[in-house]
């Protein structure tokens, strides 16, 4: 049996986080014991790391901690349980609990890789914990403003109207009619279904949601059918209903904010790895936060979208080979 050569050794240490509120995050330290920290902050909201993530990282030396943010992978309670309350969910509880993990391994400063999601996590605690951050290396960017989410859940429907078309449809069921809500409240709208007591009417809007997901992946130069579908019912429906609560939600963060304060990342080295038909986020978000972060610099992969391909995967791990060396 051979063994993945991107993949670091199996952890040599893990536990169960009291992060407050009833919630326990699930934590892993791989790679090299006394080695250059790093976190991986994985996509999502919701995915959780046990999907990846954490290549690129082996035989560079790193101390590499990963973690499941609240409500997913294996931290409890998790938000594939009806039961499970999302108030205590939020951008800042995340941020709050990945200072928290920081101070409950005895780390100084750490990198922070984030992917997808995981950029503007990455990002907000960055722009909290400034001293506390070595380098930043962020791939299929997103910038978290609300052209962002529109973008993602409305405006690329111009380019796949009929998904778009059974994603509006799809929270019809919200509106308690038979019409379909103002395209504006779509977000709303499902992250009312998702708390919806009937498990039948959730499943469904699990369903309509990863259908548009897998849409926009699926036709990308390294496209993959059914990334969302292909979770179990538990994964998916807190995948989806993370998602939901978040996006409509802006994500917990005034509109523009990741932006308006990237220059408090002043002095932090930064790469910022994006496809250059990224139909998840337009490149635009990234070039502009570039120009407010003069310490990151903008990596652009011509043949990926969302997803990854050989040349954005060469691009992060060009970086974690030179931070390394830091």
């Amino acid at each position: 049996m051979t063994t993945n050569p991107e993949l670091p050794p199996q952890p040599y240490d893990e536990g169960m986080l009291d992060v407050g509120d009833g919630n326990q995050v699930y934590w892993q330290v791989r790679g090299t014991p006394g080695g250059k920290p790093a976190v991986v902050v994985h996509g999502g909201p919701g995915g959780g790391f046990h999907r990846g993530g954490f290549r690129r990282f082996d035989k560079n030396g790193y101390q590499l901690v990963l973690f499941d943010q609240r409500g997913c992978g294996r931290s409890t309670p998790h938000a594939g349980d009806p039961d499970t309350d999302m108030k205590h969910n939020t951008t800042w509880h995340l941020i709050a609990d990945m200072e928290r993990l920081r101070e409950h391994l005895g780390i100084e400063r750490w990198l922070l890789y984030g992917y997808s999601w995981g950029s503007a996590l990455s990002l907000a605690y960055a722009q909290q914990h400034p001293e506390r951050v070595s380098e930043i290396i962020l791939a299929a960017v997103f910038g978290g403003r609300r052209e962002d989410i529109d973008w993602l859940y409305r405006g690329a429907g111009r380019f796949y109207p009929e998904a778009w078309d059974r994603f509006l449809a799809g929270a019809a069921g919200a509106a308690g009619t038979a019409g379909t809500p103002h395209d504006g409240d779509v977000l709303g709208a499902y992250a009312r279904l998702l708390e919806d007591p009937d498990q039948a009417v959730r499943e469904k809007a699990v369903h309509d949601w990863s259908a548009w997901e897998d849409a926009l992946l699926s036709n990308e130069m390294q496209g993959k059918d059914g990334v969302f579908a292909t979770y179990p019912m538990r994964e998916q429906m807190g995948l989806v209903r993370s998602c939901a609560h978040y996006f409509s939600n802006g994500l917990f963060l005034e509109d523009g904010q990741l932006l308006r304060d990237a220059g408090r990342l002043a002095g932090i080295p930064g790469v910022l790895v994006h496809g250059r038909m990224d139909m998840n986020g337009p490149l635009q978000a990234v070039w502009e936060l570039a120009k407010a972060w003069p310490d990151a610099e903008v990596k652009v992969a011509e043949d990926a979208g969302h997803l990854d391909s050989e040349t954005k995967i060469r691009y992060v791990r060009e970086a974690v080979e030179r931070f390394a060396r830091r």
